[in-house]
C-alpha cells in the first residue's frame, strides 16, 4: 500500500502570511496574541486574539468570489493557493475527478452570518443576500477550494473543532487508500465577531485576561483558559507513488499513523479516551513510545483539561519521557485551523531538526512533562505525534514521520 505524503503546504497565521512567516514567528518565540481589532472588544470579557495581520482578500481570491464568502474561507482559498504552489501541482493538467478537497471547520462563516443577520432585523429580509445561504456553511471553503481548481473527486468537511484538522487529514489518506491522487486538506477559522465570540463564551473555556502574556498558558499553575485565534494552515496529502512518478520537488513527511476516540459524557465514570487515541494513532505507524521524538500537545490552557492530557502523555510515555511543545501560545487556539497547523509545525520540525517552543508557560503545573520552554530545542526528529481534541469529546492523535527514501 503507498504512502500519504505532504507535498506542499500553506499558511495563514497571526505570524503573517505563509508558512515562513508562521515559522519564523515560532522559532523567535513572538507572541502574536494582542488585543482584538477586528470589532470593539470592550463589552465583552474576552478581548485578546490572535489575528491574522495585513490579510488583504482581494490579494488572494477572485473579486467576484469575495462578497459571496466568509472571510474563513478567504483565508482557506488563500492557504489552498500556496500549498498547490509550493507542491509544484498544476490542478488543470491532472484528471479532475482524481483530486479531491477535504477541510475542517468549527463554525462556520460567522462574520458572513453576522452581517447578514444585522441587516434581517434591522434593514428586512429583502436586504439579506442570496449567498447568506451557502456563505456560512461548515463545506463553503471545502466546496469554493473545489470550484476554483477544479477539484471532483471525494470531497467532504470535518466538524470536530480543535480535532478537526487532524481528522481531516486522516480522511485524506483514506481517500488516496481508494485511489484519488491528491488532497488538499487542513483547516482555517475566522470567528473574530461579536456573534462567534458569545458562541464561544459558552464554552467557559476562554481565558478573561488582559495580559498577552500571561492570558493563555496551558500545563502552569496560573492557567486559566485560552485565547482564540484564527487562520490556519492547508496540506497537499499526495499518493507516494504519484508524487514520485511526477517528480515532485520535496516530501515534508509521511501521514504514518492515526487514532480517534469520543469522551464519555461528564459525570461519567468512565474515563477519558484521549490515551486510546494516541496508542491506536502509534499502533497505526507501527512504532512504540520510545520511537516518538517530540508531542505537539492540544494545550487548552484549562486546568482539568491540562492534566487529563498530561495524565495521557504520563501514561503512554512515561514521566518526563517525550519532548513536549505548544507553539499555539504563540498564536491562540485557531480551532479548526489549530490541529493543521500544529500539523504544519511538526512537519517542519522534521525538515528543520528543530522543536518549536512553547512560551510564558512557568513553573508548569504538570511536571510530569519535558515542556520545551522559552527558546527552541535542537533535535532530530523522526516520528512527531500531534493531539488534538474537539470541544463535545472529540480526540484525534496523528503521526508524522520523516519521508522515506
Amino acid at each position: 500500500m503507498s504512502a500519504a505524503v505532504v507535498t506542499g503546504v500553506g499558511a495563514v497565521t497571526p505570524h503573517g502570511i505563509g508558512v515562513e512567516a508562521y515559522w519564523a514567528g515560532t522559532l523567535a518565540g513572538r507572541s502574536a496574541i494582542r488585543p482584538v481589532t477586528r470589532f470593539d472588544p470592550e463589552p465583552y470579557p474576552v478581548r485578546l486574539a490572535g489575528e491574522v495581520p495585513g490579510f488583504s482578500a482581494a490579494e488572494h481570491v477572485p473579486s467576484r468570489i469575495v462578497p459571496q464568502t466568509d472571510h474563513w474561507t478567504h483565508l482557506g482559498l488563500a492557504a489552498a493557493a500556496m500549498a498547490l504552489d509550493d507542491s509544484g501541482i498544476d490542478p488543470a493538467g491532472m484528471p479532475e475527478y482524481e483530486m479531491a478537497v477535504v477541510t475542517a471547520s468549527s463554525s462556520g462563516g460567522t462574520e458572513f452570518g453576522q452581517h447578514e443577520m444585522v441587516n434581517l432585523w434591522g434593514r428586512g429580509p429583502e436586504f439579506v443576500g442570496a449567498y447568506q445561504s451557502i456563505a456560512w456553511f461548515y463545506a463553503a471553503t471545502t466546496g469554493q477550494i473545489s470550484i476554483r481548481h477544479g477539484m471532483r473527486g471525494p470531497c467532504g468537511v470535518i466538524a470536530t473543532e480543535q480535532a478537526g484538522g487532524l481528522d481531516a487529514v486522516a480522511q485524506s489518506r483514506r481517500l488516496l487508500r481508494d485511489g484519488t491522487r491528491m488532497v488538499v486538506s487542513g483547516g482555517t477559522d475566522a470567528s473574530l465577531c461579536p456573534y462567534g465570540l458569545v458562541a464561544q463564551l459558552s464554552t467557559r473555556a476562554l481565558s478573561a485576561r488582559p495580559d498577552p502574556a500571561r492570558a493563555y498558558l496551558p500545563f502552569d499553575a496560573e492557567a486559566c483558559g485560552y485565547v482564540p485565534g484564527e487562520g490556519g494552515a492547508l496540506l497537499i496529502v499526495e499518493d507516494a507513488g504519484h508524487a514520485r512518478d511526477r517528480g515532485a520537488g520535496r516530501v515534508y513527511g509521511e501521514i504514518a499513523g492515526y487514532g480517534a476516540t469520543f469522551d464519555p459524557p461528564p459525570g461519567s465514570d468512565r474515563p477519558p479516551t484521549l490515551r486510546r487515541a494516541i496508542e491506536k494513532a502509534l499502533d497505526d505507524a507501527g512504532i512504540g513510545p520510545d520511537d516518538v521524538d517530540v508531542v505537539f500537545a492540544d494545550a487548552m490552557g484549562v486546568p482539568e483539561q491540562d492534566r487529563a492530557e498530561a495524565d495521557a502523555l504520563t501514561a503512554v510515555f512515561g514521566p518526563r519521557g517525550v519532548p513536549v511543545t505548544a507553539p499555539k501560545t504563540l498564536t491562540g487556539r485557531l480551532y479548526a485551523g489549530g490541529a493543521a497547523l500544529d500539523l504544519l509545525a511538526a512537519l517542519l520540525s522534521i525538515r528543520d531538526a528543530v522543536i518549536p517552543p512553547t512560551v510564558h508557560v512557568e513553573g508548569p503545573a504538570a511536571d510530569r512533562l519535558d515542556l520545551v520552554l522559552d527558546a527552541p530545542r535542537p533535535a532530530q526528529v523522526r516520528n512527531a505525534l500531534v493531539v488534538a481534541r474537539g470541544y463535545g469529546g472529540f480526540n484525534a492523535a496523528l503521526v508524522a514521520r520523516t519521508p522515506r527514501r
